[in-house]
């Protein structure tokens, strides 16, 4: 029988599609836009798909959603809850946001529920998140309290998961074979009655494919492989193309302007001319040699742009779906802005799946010790 997951915050189905992938069969889905539960059921026809709010849910209401007899275990609950309260480029409120409220509730579901294994995908800012935001003006003026320190945000969300080992690390989707520099921190618990701890998987790739590891996968191997005959994406506005067309082919950006001159730059930049910052996104076109940098949720942001290498656009739909590792036939619903968000927001399919495989692995072994301590009482 296959092991059985639930799947809170599924977005465009990232984590779902690797998690698919590694064994186990994803019985519920529990996503809040309508949109992306229109992307979940269409290409997912079978999966059990809700459209409603985590917060309002408990353990009865999933494993009636679920299909799920009431002594039922489940073996894994998995999510990507929001990010917005923990990133580094937001006011980082934390637990104050009711986004990042949305995480405490993960949490108070995983206690009721007692799944064996649970997985929770957030960005690195979760890391260095406080409890209690403080201003830059305000900071060095005095002591910070315990809730204003560095990291208390996540100590407070570690305090949740009660009677779970926990695992925590930072992955780079690179040094698994994703074509993207994308780092993310993933927490996994295993119920402390399992008697074990998860190990996370070893890197198979890096950067210059050292101690037998693979080189990392770059751009350009994604687009020799990409067969696309029509590409969806947002178009730069006349002034933004009439730099990026200055922007050397096969990966640059604004610093390349410089060989116009210094009152070109000073022109292109405008106000961000003189801020501080390496400014690395500023008219970018993505290198063709090396992983892209993080898809994000837009590929046309004026100090995060994604251009394509070689042509005067950002980035199409098609391409950051190759690039997270979706299916090539995969349909994301609603605009261009939305469809975007889904996939940008995503788990890079691959990673998903090899998180899963190792998951997979260490509950079969968890089994067969069970039924190796079964079979020693009888005899």
């Amino acid at each position: 029988m296959k092991k059985k997951a639930i799947s809170l915050f599924a977005g465009a189905g990232g984590l779902d599609i690797g998690i698919k992938k590694a064994g186990f069969d994803v019985k519920l889905a529990v996503e809040i836009e309508p949109t992306y539960c229109e992307t979940l059921q269409t290409n997912f026809p079978y999966l059990t798909v809700k459209q409603g709010n985590v917060m309002d849910y408990c353990r009865e209401r999933l494993y009636e959603e679920a299909g799920l007899s009431e002594d039922e275990e489940l073996d894994l609950f998995i999510g990507g809850s929001p990010c917005q309260s923990f990133s580094t480029a937001g006011k980082r409120q934390a637990f104050e946001d009711p986004r990042g409220q949305a995480m405490i509730k993960f949490a108070d579901l995983v206690q009721e529920v007692q799944p064996k294994v649970f997985l929770l995908e957030n960005v690195r800012g979760l890391l260095s998140s406080a409890l209690k935001h403080v201003p830059i003006n305000e900071r060095g003026k005095r002591p910070l309290e315990p809730d204003e320190q560095q990291g208390s945000a996540f100590r407070h969300i570690l305090e949740h998961f009660g009677n779970y080992k926990v695992s925590v690390e930072l992955l780079n989707a690179a040094n698994y074979g994703v074509a993207q520099t994308r780092e993310r921190v993933f927490i996994v618990g295993v119920r402390n009655d399992l008697n074990t701890e998860f190990k996370f998987p070893e890197p198979t790739h890096d950067k210059n494919g050292s101690d037998g590891k693979k080189l990392w996968r770059t751009v350009g191997d994604v687009l020799s492989e990409l067969q696309i005959e029509k590409h969806t994406h947002v178009n730069y506005s006349a002034d933004r193309l009439k730099w990026m067309k200055m922007i050397p082919q096969g990966g640059g950006n604004w610093r390349d302007l410089r060989q116009f001159g210094e009152e070109i730059v000073k022109e292109a930049m405008g106000g961000a001319y003189k801020s501080g910052g390496g400014k690395v996104g500023f008219f970018r076109r993505i290198d063709v040699k090396k992983p892209a940098p993080t898809l994000l949720t837009s590929p046309a942001q004026k100090s995060t742009n994604l251009g394509h290498p070689y042509e005067d656009r950002p980035l199409s739909i098609q391409e950051y779906l190759a690039i997270q590792e979706f299916p090539e036939d995969y349909y994301v619903a609603g605009t261009l802005t939305q469809q975007y968000t889904q996939i940008g927001n995503a788990v890079p399919t691959r990673l998903a799946q090899v998180l899963g495989e190792s998951i997979h692995e260490m509950l079969d072994n968890i089994e067969t010790s069970e039924r190796e301590i079964v079979k020693d009482m009888v005899i």
